[in-house]
């Protein structure tokens, strides 16, 4: 099989300088993972789940914060 220009230009610096061009090479230091955008279910779904469980449950009786107090003015 033929070899590539870039291989035939790495081998002749191999040859004659003596200098592996391949060592020089640096890690792949950033993420390869394939990134993908939120499906129109999956932002529904947080926008959903942001706000469920805004106040600590338990804290208040039924999960309001907010609640009205009405009296008897007529007594």
């Amino acid at each position: 099989m033929a070899k590539s220009a870039a291989k035939r230009k790495r081998t002749h610096l191999l040859r004659n300088t003596g200098k592996d061009v391949t060592k020089l090479r640096n890690e792949i230091d950033f993420s390869t993972h394939v990134r993908m955008t939120k499906t129109k279910k999956d932002k529904l779904q947080h926008n959903e789940n942001k706000y469920k469980k805004h106040f600590q449950q338990g804290q208040y009786p039924d999960g309001n914060a907010f609640y009205i107090c009405l009296y008897n003015l007529h007594a």
